[in-house]
């Protein structure tokens, strides 16, 4: 699933009349790199969420095998994989966000052969130092069997593999992954593998000059 329903509220002026994942960075929307890292990594069937300019995004993707799910009142991360739970098959699913970029192997095929079925839910994450466009601290600690705590030198990148089991049973139509990740970490089944390349936030206008250097397209 990718999450592309936000309102880009970082990246304005841009995002006044354009969804964030529709940016295009080194002459390709950040939609459009996500999607084909997607592709190339495996995935064969996506559902991506919107609901800030919604029908922009879905315009664009027309041509594309891909499921557009409209989200009329937005239910933030959590509830949106909820609310996209019956359209998958599986029992765990990938998810991703559509405002970074990625120097290095295909991020969701180094997720998936990390995957292990003893665990919940596998982020994918890297040290502060191989992030490009955030300043520290990070987001968690991993311990050296891989289960993840709050707080520490670590950001997530956002990609992960989730069982849709964690989300059903939440009640509240609208709510974060933060609390399903929460949950998990009481249990030691939320677990992280740590990414080899370099991962660029596309949160801000000043960092899509950052990511085009880090590919070594700038044009400035």
């Amino acid at each position: 699933m990718l999450f592309a329903a936000g309102f880009g509220s970082r990246m304005q002026p841009l995002t006044a009349d354009l969804p964030k994942p529709l940016i295009t960075v080194a002459g390709k929307s950040l939609l459009d790199r996500t999607l084909t890292l997607a592709e190339a990594g495996g995935i064969t069937k996506t559902v991506v969420n919107t609901h800030y300019l919604g029908e922009k995004i879905a315009k664009h993707l027309e041509s594309c095998p891909v499921q557009v799910l409209h989200e009329p009142n937005i239910l933030d991360t959590g509830g949106g994989l909820k609310n996209a739970s019956p359209l998958f098959d599986g029992p765990a699913v990938f998810t991703s966000n559509s405002d970074a970029m990625w120097s290095g192997p295909n991020p969701f095929a180094h997720l998936f052969q990390n995957w292990q079925d003893d665990c919940d839910a596998l982020l994918l994450c890297a040290p502060v130092n191989q992030i490009i466009g955030r300043v520290a601290p990070g987001d968690f600690s991993i311990s050296q069997d891989a289960i993840v705590t709050r707080g520490g030198d670590f950001v997530y990148l956002g990609v992960q593999i989730i069982r849709l089991e964690t989300v059903q049973h939440i009640r509240e139509p609208q709510f974060s992954l933060n609390i399903i990740w929460d949950a998990l970490m009481a249990k030691n089944t939320l677990r992280a593998c740590l990414y080899p390349g370099q991962w660029c936030d596309i949160g801000k206008p000043e960092n899509i000059a950052l990511g085009e250097k880090m590919l070594g397209t700038s044009h400035v």
